[in-house]
């Protein structure tokens, strides 16, 4: 994904800071919104990995700092549920006048009560989740449970929540008694998807259970194992992001791609990669792939390596070429299956190689034709593989450009 640092004014005039992860084509079909954590921020690992995994559907997320954290200007202690609310407007607002409206909402832990409220309000707004919400945003009390009684005394105390001293404040209290959130959850009139671990020891499943027992349909629960909270494990909130990315296909109604994805008048398989993992993002004609090296070689194994795409587009070109031939002859073919393997040897043992010094590469390829075929007709496929337009591409002498694009 392609990530622009924004920063906006929310409705007190304060600037907010945020993050738009876009597809590595820079062109959306739609646009999510996340509500981060209480205390937390846009950076957040696993707001991070989710974004990614959208990204790579077409739907781009713009992730922020409340006001007063982070990034963003403002009084932590000034701040409340209602005012993430409005922040979370604001944030629409300015998606809307800028990029495009979001069509779905994410919340983690408050976040989730937040982001149902603030949907309430966009019209724009076709699918809300939540992940490891509270049903009852009070319940964000229990983390400062033994100060209430000091804070209503004297107005505000200093919490440690998740190691950072924090003020809170009475009005912070007095705004979340002031809060009811069955009916907004029970009037939704937007699809749900409410995301929560069993073993969640901040916010309990039985949170999540209120939540979806309060929602009328369309709503789903998915859960999330052996997740914690905060989703400190890479493979959950990438599985999460992968869940929700299929499960908002079917509401938000993203646009069907009629077209390859062009810059000017040439059509371009896009690729990119960031950070110092070889994790690398491929959009190739609108589809989202991922290449990635074994985890012996330092990768993480998500994605095939670049010389196994290498003989996949061999086989795919094999196999596509079989059938059209078929077709084209008539030919009762049943099936096509093409296993391949790429090595590279000592050029002795590649046939009909000049520069013995060297290593060749050398990609083996068994077909399996499955059909009423007689064995004339078997051999013959066979010798039209090797006129695949992929297998004619790889045999010549290929020359590629390079130059450095503009930043």
């Amino acid at each position: 994904m392609e990530s622009q640092n924004l920063r906006f004014q929310n409705t007190s005039g304060l600037m907010l800071s945020g993050i738009l992860d876009l597809p590595i084509t820079r062109e959306a079909k739609a646009y999510a919104l996340v509500a981060h954590c209480f205390t937390c921020g846009k950076n957040l690992v696993a707001m991070r990995n989710i974004s990614r995994t959208l990204t790579r559907e077409g739907i781009a997320v713009f992730r922020f700092d409340f006001m007063g954290l982070g990034n963003s200007e403002g009084d932590f202690s000034e701040t409340n549920f209602s005012s993430n609310v409005a922040d979370l407007i604001d944030a629409a607002t300015y998606l809307e006048k800028h990029y495009q409206a979001p069509k779905l909402l994410i919340g983690h832990s408050l976040g989730g009560p937040a982001a149902i409220m603030a949907s309430t309000q966009l019209s724009s707004c076709q699918a809300v989740v939540t992940i490891g919400s509270p049903y009852d945003p009070e319940h964000v009390t229990h983390l400062f449970q033994a100060l209430k009684t000091i804070i209503r005394r004297k107005g505000e105390a200093t919490a440690n929540i998740g190691g950072r001293h924090l003020t809170i404040k009475k009005q912070f209290l007095d705004d979340l008694e002031n809060i009811s959130m069955r009916s907004v959850i029970s009037s939704l009139k937007k699809a749900l998807l409410v995301c929560h671990s069993p073993v969640d020891t901040t916010v309990g499943i039985e949170q999540a259970a209120n939540i979806y027992g309060a929602a009328k349909h369309p709503k789903s629960f998915i859960s999330l194992d052996d997740a914690d909270h905060l989703l400190t494990k890479e493979k959950d909130s990438l599985y999460i992001g992968e869940v929700i990315a299929s499960w908002a296909k079917r509401y938000i109604n993203l646009p069907i791609d009629t077209g390859p994805v062009v810059r000017g008048k040439k059509q371009y398989v896009i690729v990119r990669s960031e950070g110092e993992d070889y994790t690398t993002e491929i959009n190739a004609n609108g589809h989202a792939l991922i290449a990635d090296e074994p985890i012996a070689l330092g990768g993480k194994n998500l994605g095939p390596s670049p010389y196994e795409l290498l003989a996949s587009s061999l086989g795919a070109c094999t196999a596509m070429t079989l059938q059209m031939y078929a077709k084209y002859k008539k030919l009762h073919l049943d099936s096509v299956t093409v296993y391949l393997q790429h090595n590279k040897v000592h050029a002795e043992d590649g046939a009909g190689c000049e520069n013995k010094a060297k290593k060749i590469d050398v990609i083996e390829r068994k077909i399996e034709v499955k059909g009423n075929l007689s064995e004339k007709q078997r051999e013959r496929l066979l010798e039209i593989a090797d006129r695949c337009p992929v297998h004619q591409t790889l045999r010549k002498s290929v020359k590629i450009k390079s130059w450095l694009g503009e930043n």
